[in-house]
């Protein structure tokens, strides 16, 4: 199968990061090499770092990166972006969260809930699998990573069935877990909702790839591997990944902590960061939603570094 894959936000993206023709960039999530290549053909002497940890997505990347010699592609997860820049400092980096078109589509990679495939949702396919946790995990443990990580109203419903469907044979299918969900919900609701399924592997996906917590180390280390005037854009594609850039961007706003009452500020304190664009972030078009659906849930925020962050 084709390594399809629709860059969301392509040109805001880009755009956003204000690309220097010699300046160093990082693609943390570079995929199919979409976002990739627009930031390579504005750059003369500068340098793209291409991160993905998807095997598949690098085969890809070195195929369609191969004719710039100023890009460098890099077999790893964005969470180890110090390791992998050690002392270098950079000018942009774009992070999309996303899942790729082809991870969904290619049913072998078990993300989908459209297709009948084994249980996997490994981005990296190496380490735990989406059933690993689905046998594995106790019902507490599934019906809090139901909860938190996609706020399913019936997780303790679909926990509970989960346990007692593999007590008689193990979950191994994509449609066994789906049956599992289904019957864990009032008719009403599989009528008037979308797909049932929906909430459910999206929880799992987050379990099983790590995607919150080295989201929440990640950037971090994004914002301190850019240079001052750098600037950091994240598109993000559901509430969980968004609601933690903005508080991570907010936190690094925060200038003065003096007490309200105080006639001049005696902290000192300078905000580390200032927005880039739109308070709220930038939507897709109306144009992109209807060409690239999947588009629509997407935000890109973007910070520019005034000065590191203080120990």
């Amino acid at each position: 199968m084709e390594f399809s894959h629709v860059s969301v936000l392509l040109h805001e993206a880009v755009d956003s990061l204000e690309i220097k023709p010699d300046g160093i960039y990082v693609d943390c999530t570079a995929g199919g090499g979409g976002h990739s290549k627009a930031i390579l053909e504005k750059l003369t002497t500068g340098h793209l770092i291409a991160i993905d940890r998807d095997p598949d997505a690098i085969k890809v990347l070195k195929e369609r990166l191969g004719a710039y010699p100023n890009a460098h592609i890099v077999h790893d997860s964005f969470d180890h972006i110090k390791e992998i820049l050690g002392d270098v400092r950079v000018d942009g980096i774009l992070a999309d969260l996303g899942v790729s078109s082809y991870q969904l589509d290619n049913r072998e990679r078990g993300f989908s809930f459209h297709a009948d495939a084994p249980l996997d949702m490994r981005m990296s396919k190496e380490g735990l699998s989406a059933a690993d946790v689905v046998n594995t995990y106790s019902e507490a443990q599934l019906s809090k990573i139901l909860w938190d990580y996609g706020e399913e109203k019936f997780a303790k419903s679909i926990a509970k069935n989960i346990v007692k469907a593999r007590s008689e044979q193990p979950i191994e299918t994509t449609f066994q877990l789906i049956d599992i969900i289904r019957a864990s919900m009032p008719q009403k609701v599989l009528r008037e909702s979308g797909h049932p399924a929906r909430k459910t592997f999206q929880a799992i996906r987050i379990e099983v790839n790590e995607e919150l917590t080295g989201l929440d180390t990640a950037l971090d280390d994004m914002f301190s591997c850019l240079k001052v005037g750098g600037i950091l854009s994240i598109i993000t594609f559901h509430s969980l990944e968004d609601r933690m850039v903005k508080q991570r961007f907010q936190s690094l706003l925060e200038g003065c902590t003096c007490p309200k009452e105080f006639p001049v500020c005696v902290c000192g304190k300078t905000p580390c960061g200032k927005l880039h664009g739109k308070r709220k972030g930038v939507a897709p078009s109306e144009a992109e939603c209807k060409d690239n659906p999947r588009a629509r849930s997407a935000r890109l925020r973007s910070i520019e570094k005034l000065k590191d962050k203080e120990d």
